[in-house]
């Protein structure tokens, strides 16, 4: 399915800070979102650049942008967001944490700055949900499969972020959350690819490890 950005319907789904809003009590869908890597935060897109510049000559190929991925559920009058991101502070239960997982390896990741979180977050936030570009991509309108998103969430595998320790050539990280998901829910061949021919690493290795228990 190619992506279509679908600008009414996204005004609809967040604010301009990338709040969720309350949607129609008859909405029903499961919408992807591909953010441009560091929106938003420039040294993180900065670094993102470099590790791509890096990557592309390895590969002897031109450098692409790069995509962090997100979706946001909306049923039952409600708006929720799936993504994982960095423990900020032990309030998870707030932020609707269904799990945590080591970033760089699990030795340090026993200190909250090496942990990341994957939310399920109610009227959450996703702060650079504005900054997405092609977005968003509505995967389903069935409320059986939006619900069955919401309760996959919370099998996500934990490995550590930014290593393949499941051996499928490719990183983990929060595409990998979102591909895995989007898998054993039935929805990855709506999903397409990132925009503009750019690339969303970690998403091959969420793919691989779903297919593996499907």
């Amino acid at each position: 399915m190619p992506a279509v950005d679908d600008t009414d319907r996204r005004r609809r789904l967040h604010d301009d800070a990338g709040r969720l809003l309350t949607p129609d009590p008859d909405e029903v869908g499961v919408y992807l979102f591909w953010i441009p890597l560091g929106a938003g935060a420039t040294v993180v897109r900065t670094s993102g650049r470099l590790y791509e510049g890096l990557v592309a000559r390895l590969a002897h190929r031109p450098p692409q942008a790069l995509y962090h991925s997100a979706l946001v559920v909306t049923i039952d009058g409600q708006s929720v967001g799936v993504e994982m991101a960095p423990v900020p502070d032990a309030d998870g239960a707030q932020r609707g944490v269904v799990a945590e997982g080591p970033v760089g390896s699990k030795l340090i990741g026993r200190v909250r700055l090496f942990r990341y979180e994957i939310r399920r977050w109610p009227s959450g936030v996703i702060p650079d949900l504005p900054f997405a570009e092609a977005s968003p991509i509505r995967l389903t309108d069935e409320r059986a499969r939006a619900q069955n998103v919401l309760d996959l969430v919370a099998s996500v595998p934990t490995p550590v972020w930014g290593r393949d320790e499941l051996d499928t050539g490719e990183m983990w990280n929060s595409n990998s959350v979102v591909s895995w998901v989007a898998v054993r829910a039935g929805l990855i061949d709506a999903a397409g690819t990132p925009p503009a021919d750019g690339r969303a690493p970690g998403w091959d290795a969420g793919v691989t490890v779903a297919r593996r228990h499907t």
